[in-house]
């Protein structure tokens, strides 16, 4: 590498000092390949001093779109703070009515069909259920009655617990078809049935399963 360096630059012999640290320099250059822009760049300015420092959060809210926002008059922000605390109890208020709703339903429910539900918890079979028993109390024309044939025992305790849950009526009772008993459950409306409740059984069991803060 070195005679082909002294060939390049055409260079017969080094007697002094000066001469080796030239050749020596042309060694380290032959041996180094070209660099681009940014590479250079990086060895005078390498990371994080060679970056664009990201401009500050004062930086970026000092221009004019946040002119309004800065001059905003002191008792339009007290206004405003208050009607946002005011939204927050409100919204809080509403929350806890719904809870306080969804608890009594809750303790209408027989202490045995609810320990049922917690311990063998089946949601997809208990939303079918909350759906037939909501929408025949959402129903606004003049059927009263609904009628379910449910076989199961277990599954004919849980659809008692959701006619408990929403302040319905249903009762059970036995025939007999081709020879086997068939039991139908009746479901009827009370004149105190009302509205259903916003948290639908299965949100509540979810919930109460989670850990969350309502509580039985």
């Amino acid at each position: 590498m070195i005679k082909h360096v002294m060939m390049v630059y055409n260079v017969t012999q080094v007697s002094n000092r000066r001469s080796r640290r030239w050749l020596n320099d042309r060694l380290l250059i032959e041996l180094v390949p070209r660099l681009h822009v940014e590479e250079i760049k990086g060895l005078f300015a390498p990371p994080p001093f060679g970056e664009e420092a990201p401009l500050s959060a004062f930086c970026r809210t000092s221009v004019g779109e946040w002119d309004a926002f800065r001059s905003i008059d002191m008792d339009v922000e007290a206004r405003f703070m208050q009607r946002m605390k005011q939204s927050s109890a409100k919204q809080k208020n509403l929350v806890n009515e719904d809870e306080s709703i969804v608890l009594n339903a809750w303790r209408r429910i027989d202490c045995q069909t609810r320990e049922a539900m917690k311990r063998n918890f089946l949601p997809e079979l208990l939303e079918i259920y909350e759906e037939r028993i909501r929408a025949f109390i959402e129903d606004t024309t003049d059927k009263d009655v609904l009628v379910l044939n449910v076989q199961d025992p277990f599954q004919r305790l849980l659809l008692h617990g959701v006619c408990e849950f929403y302040n319905v009526t249903s009762t059970t009772t036995g025939t007999v078809q081709d020879g086997k008993p068939w039991k139908t459950t009746t479901i009827k409306k009370r004149s105190g049935t009302g509205i259903a409740p916003m948290i639908t059984l299965v949100s509540f069991l979810r919930t109460k399963k989670n850990g969350s803060h309502v509580a039985s």
